[in-house]
């Protein structure tokens, strides 16, 4: 495309009318464009429709503007080489070799831009990789089930990065007495240092992940040789042990103590599930807030992983406990996820769980009976909401395990040791225990509330 637009030209480009953008040269948003526009003029026009998209007012983007300049430094930080002329989609498939509608089908399912929004060379380069893939022999439903994992994957990582920069470095720098501009300067100084380490850093996990799942991949491969797996009704069913923990008290634990406490809480709990994780080969599908959904290639390793979770909980001071359900059996792959009546089946016994609790399904139990140093306890058939028939679970213990001698915190659910207790109450002749005075007053100001 031509790098010289008109005034109707960027409208078009922007979708931002004529006459509103003749009113944003008036306020200095937007130069004149006596020698025509060019390509970083649409960015910036973007820059400030997104501006306005997320509630802020054209009047604080004007003031803003003229009393500390700040769209063109952005601009220089989001396109450091400059902004270069971009193609349509239509000219991208066409370059690329693919069908105008796949083109659109693969632009729309990853998410890589707004509707209308062109394409740089990179974005076409991509176009031509995905097209190779397709010629290879890889079906388009699986180009297209490959790239929204890494959209969103991707999209992840990046927010994380973004916010945590924000977050430890640019309000630091606010909290220090740095004006707008200053800090902002001073953070992209620092950014300047920490930035090129983004791409390897990413590059590194992912040749790690890599190694595993190939791993992981090769044991499928000689198990289905061996003619140890059922064969698969549709591409992607496995076997896998789905386990589901969370922490029993964590509704009131939030309610009580507060964000950032509960935060603290949470990163601990978080770490517990990851090291235990990694150390009897699962991998975290899922988080969302307390709960976690995890799976292994083997039973076995689902409960040694539950149960050094409820052991490493159980040993931290103040904190509330765990509880977990494992259901083994059929799951089908999808986009890094794994769906099917055993992921519900696991999720329901989980919710079964009482405190301390580890908590399995027949199927399990029939897998792991002659595990060492652990014992099964029969809780019976129960029903469980959306499975048909009842289902027989047991609780799984480590063999010869004691009771926990703990007191909980009858406000936030945390659990306490008799030198952890900071405040008593006796109120009908019963004796309760709190983690701190905040609990304490809770309690007093509405005892019926907790029993």
């Amino acid at each position: 495309m031509d790098d010289e637009l008109s005034l109707t030209d960027l409208a078009a480009r922007t979708g931002e009318p004529a006459a509103e953008l003749r009113r944003w040269i008036e306020l200095g948003l937007l130069a004149p464009g006596d020698d025509g526009y060019t390509p970083r003029d649409i960015e910036r026009v973007r820059l400030v429709q997104l501006l306005l998209r997320r509630g802020i007012d054209m009047e604080a983007v004007v003031n803003t503007e003229r009393t500390a300049p700040f769209l063109d430094e952005r601009l220089d930080m989001l396109f450091p080489h400059g902004v270069r002329a971009r193609v349509t989609l239509e000219a991208a498939a066409e370059e690329a070799g693919l069908d105008p509608a796949m083109a659109a089908r693969i632009w729309q399912v990853v998410n890589l831009g707004d509707e209308n929004e062109e394409l740089a060379r990179r974005d076409v380069a991509i176009m031509q990789g995905l097209k190779a893939m397709i010629d290879a022999g890889f079906p388009e439903n699986g180009v297209l089930q490959l790239m929204r994992v890494y959209a969103d994957a991707m999209s992840r990582v990046a927010e994380a990065g973004v916010r945590a920069f924000h977050i430890y470095v640019h309000e630091r720098l606010r909290k220090e007495g740095l004006g707008p501009n200053e800090a902002l300067r001073e953070a992209e100084s620092i950014g300047g240092i920490t930035r090129p380490g983004e791409e390897p850093t990413v590059l590194y996990f992912l040749r790690k992940a890599s190694a595993r799942a190939r791993r992981d991949d090769m044991v499928l491969h000689v198990a289905e040789d061996a003619g140890l797996l059922p064969d698969a009704g549709v591409p992607g069913q496995v076997m896998r042990a789905v386990l589901f923990v969370d922490l029993s008290s964590y509704t009131p634990l939030a309610e009580a103590m507060g964000d950032e406490k509960t935060a603290e809480i949470l990163d601990t709990f978080s770490a517990i599930v990851r090291v235990a994780s990694r150390r009897h080969d699962g991998r975290i599908v899922k988080q969302i807030g307390d709960a976690f959904m995890l799976v292994f290639l083997d039973p076995g390793s689902a409960v040694a992983a539950a149960l050094e979770i409820e052991q490493h909980t159980s040993e931290e001071a103040q904190f509330p406990a765990s509880r977990s359900g494992i259901h083994w059996g059929q799951v089908l792959y999808r986009e890094g996820d794994y769906l099917g009546s055993s992921v519900n089946l696991a999720a329901r016994v989980g919710t079964e769980a009482e405190r301390h609790q580890v908590v399995v399904t027949g199927a399990v139990r029939k897998e792991v009976k002659d595990m060492a140093d652990v014992e099964f306890v029969r809780l019976g058939k129960r029903p469980l909401k959306g499975v048909p028939r009842e289902t027989e679970l047991f609780e799984v213990r480590r063999r010869g395990e004691g009771s926990l001698s703990k007191i909980i915190d009858p406000v936030c659910g945390m659990e306490l040791g008799t030198e952890e207790i900071a405040a008593r109450l006796t109120l009908d002749g019963v004796e309760r225990s709190f983690c701190s005075d905040n609990c304490l007053r809770q309690f007093v100001a509405a005892p019926e509330r907790y029993g």
